[in-house]
């Protein structure tokens, strides 16, 4: 395992989830279309995951270890200043879960992350939105009737457990 890279990637990941959350306590999350210092902070990021995904291709479990491979997922599923990148993960993502080096749940995020930003329905509903009461709902779904089986096979809880979370 190449640990100084886990590490790295966890960096990333940690840096993205501080400024995440100072922006939601201090309620300048919503205030701009995409804050300076989130927006600044993906830059960097999306810079950087590009270079790591270039040089090790996507970084699985055996390269470093499983919340490595979770922080370098985090990292693309917020790389929403470059949605081809995005796009140009997924096969990346989808051959590391079937040579077991992640987890399902990150591609069904990330695919529907992809899907929903180039405004088509998800597949797994893993995308939400609030409304003007402040209620969770997700966003359009390809298929209602086979979310939860897709759901299921995953790993996700239940949609109706998504949402209210």
């Amino acid at each position: 395992m190449n640990q100084e890279l886990k590490n790295e990637l966890q960096s990333m990941q940690q840096e993205d989830q501080r400024v995440l959350q100072e922006l939601i306590d201090s309620g300048e999350l919503g205030t701009n279309d995409y804050h300076p210092r989130m927006k600044a902070v993906h830059e960097k990021n999306n810079a950087r995951i590009k270079e790591i995904i270039n040089q090790y291709g996507w970084p699985g479990f055996s390269l470093v270890g499983k919340e490595g491979s979770k922080a370098a997922w985090l990292v693309v599923q917020h790389a929403v200043l470059d949605t081809d990148f995005m796009d140009k993960c997924l096969p990346l993502l989808q051959n590391a879960i079937t040579q077991g080096e992640a987890e399902g749940w990150c591609l069904a995020y990330l695919q529907d992350r992809v899907l929903t930003m180039s405004g088509k329905p998800q597949k797994y509903g893993t995308q939400h939105d609030v409304d003007e009461n402040g209620i969770a709902y997700p966003l359009p779904i390809e298929d209602s009737e086979k979310v939860e089986t897709l759901r299921k096979e995953v790993g996700l809880e239940p949609l109706s457990d998504a949402t209210r979370q």
